[in-house]
């Protein structure tokens, strides 16, 4: 199939649903790809053809992705039947017994599950490196990070593996790496897709799954297939006024957009970021959206300290769980070292310290409506990064220099955490490019349920200024 990475997700299931190409031919393009980009780029955990032949040979649903191969980040989200090991040494040898709910909506849609992409263990940095499977490199530059937690998902679409692939976020682990590796990623609100059967909640309702993509209407489209709540879940996300696809059919009414100069941490974006949040403001303004400097007073240092001690209690219970599975203490041969710490840290985080970090996470969420109402503001801009994709190693969970570490995760992409603990909507545009051709993607946000709105935005600047036609030097399509 020469032609296949001329057809996003959804041109591809046409094909399928119309008898033009048969869903093997269609896996096999994709793996024929996968195979290519994997020496480049190490961006596959597993792969399991024979589990994705199965589901063809059984009947594929007649969904809006029929036919459509599909990989799954190696982070929670469970296959039955093949390897999820979330990144790490702990779990190399796991292989899941269950289905995930989103796991099952994936395969209503008509997609083919074939392999796993890389993640740092359990997505716990800005880069996807790991000691389980090394390094994942950015089709722009292999040199530099694909971004974290899914930039194996990233590395993939941005190569021309597939067009679409599962990601999901905690901290920004959607928007980084599709700002890394130029392409478009949406962070749901909080309940807005399902995280079960053994969990309805990650990182206590921090944590997201949906997807990278190329175009705006693959992720628009698999948001209407995977979207709605799931049994036992607490959260249900505001429901939409129609499809998120149908919000692509026309452009936006005037918007009032805020630009946020400086993140809650007191990081400011570098010259090549401001290069593009100025190129963006210049292409609203064309397209008659109404843009001015301001940002809401959020807490940062509350808000960072409760991101620290928030993860670390999830992980620390996570870590004593497997130990007891495996009948043995987790050391150093299981874990990374920022890991460990954190695991240390996670076994001592007092209680009044976990409510604390709620606390801070509702008010900043109670600061920010504020903020859009006092304002007047549909959405708040800023760059999803600070700077342009770092070198690979700076941001790994073994790093050279504690401190330095500390220094470059806490200042690569301090926008994007406070959208997972508001439990908002945000999204990464790849609207801008460095003179070195490096990707810097722009981050749009808004109020609890307003993903519709956010699509129909994306819509307009897709077709203003497109990007999926844009061709890294690591191109397999």
């Amino acid at each position: 199939m020469d032609d296949y990475a001329n057809y996003d997700a959804l041109g591809l299931a046409e094909l399928v649903r119309t008898r033009q190409i048969s869903a093997e031919e269609v896996l096999d393009a994709a793996l024929v790809r996968a195979e290519k980009a994997q020496p480049e780029l190490n961006c596959f955990a597993n792969m399991f053809p024979d589990i994705a032949r199965s589901q063809i040979k059984d009947g594929l649903r007649a969904g809006p992705f029929m036919g459509v191969p599909y990989p799954t980040k190696d982070l929670a989200v469970q296959i039955k039947g093949a390897p999820l090991t979330n990144g790490s040494r702990a779990w190399k040898d796991n292989v899941s017994d269950v289905n995930s709910v989103i796991t099952e909506r994936f395969k209503t849609a008509g997609m083919t599950l074939f392999g796993t992409t890389t993640s740092p263990e359990f997505g716990l940095t800005t880069s996807t490196e790991s000691m389980l499977f090394g390094q994942t490199g950015n089709p722009w530059d292999k040199t530099r990070t694909s971004g974290g937690s899914s930039g194996g998902a990233s590395a993939a679409v941005a190569a021309g593996v597939v067009p679409i692939a599962q990601a999901s976020d905690g901290g920004g682990s959607i928007r980084i790496p599709a700002a890394c590796t130029g392409l478009f990623g949406m962070k749901p609100s909080r309940g807005r897709t399902p995280m079960g059967p053994t969990t309805t909640e990650g990182w206590n309702g921090q944590s997201c799954t949906h997807a990278v993509s190329r175009t705006v209407r693959d992720n628009a489209a698999l948001l209407d297939a995977t979207h709605g709540k799931e049994s036992g879940s607490r959260y249900d996300a505001p429901a939409p006024d129609g499809s998120f696809l149908s919000a692509l059919d026309r452009d936006p009414k005037p918007l009032r957009i805020a630009v946020w100069n400086e993140a809650p941490n007191g990081t400011t974006a570098d010259a090549d970021a401001q290069a593009g949040i100025d190129t963006t403001r210049r292409l609203l303004e064309s397209l008659g959206h109404e843009i001015e400097d301001a940002s809401p007073a959020l807490d940062g240092e509350a808000l960072s300290k409760g991101l620290v001690m928030t993860i670390s209690a999830a992980m620390a219970m996570n870590f004593e769980a497997r130990a007891e599975i495996l009948g043995r203490p987790l050391g150093n041969d299981d874990l990374e070292p920022v890991t460990q710490n954190m695991y240390n840290l996670g076994k001592t985080v007092p209680m009044l310290e976990l409510m604390r970090a709620n606390q801070a996470a509702i008010q900043a969420a109670m600061v920010f409506e504020a903020f859009l109402d006092a304002g007047r503001y549909d959405f708040i801009l800023a760059p999803t990064l600070s700077r342009k994709p770092d070198k690979l190693g700076i941001l790994s969970l073994n790093p050279v220099d504690f401190d330095a570490y500390g220094e470059a995760v806490s200042s690569f992409a301090p926008w994007c955490s406070v959208f997972n603990q508001m439990g908002a909507p945000a999204m990464s545009v790849p609207l801008h490019w460095t003179d070195d051709q490096l990707p810097i993607g722009m981050m749009f946000g808004g109020r609890c349920g307003a993903e519709r709105a956010l699509f129909q935005l994306a819509g307009q600047l897709e077709r203003a200024a497109p990007w999926a036609n844009k061709r890294p030097p690591v191109w397999v399509g």
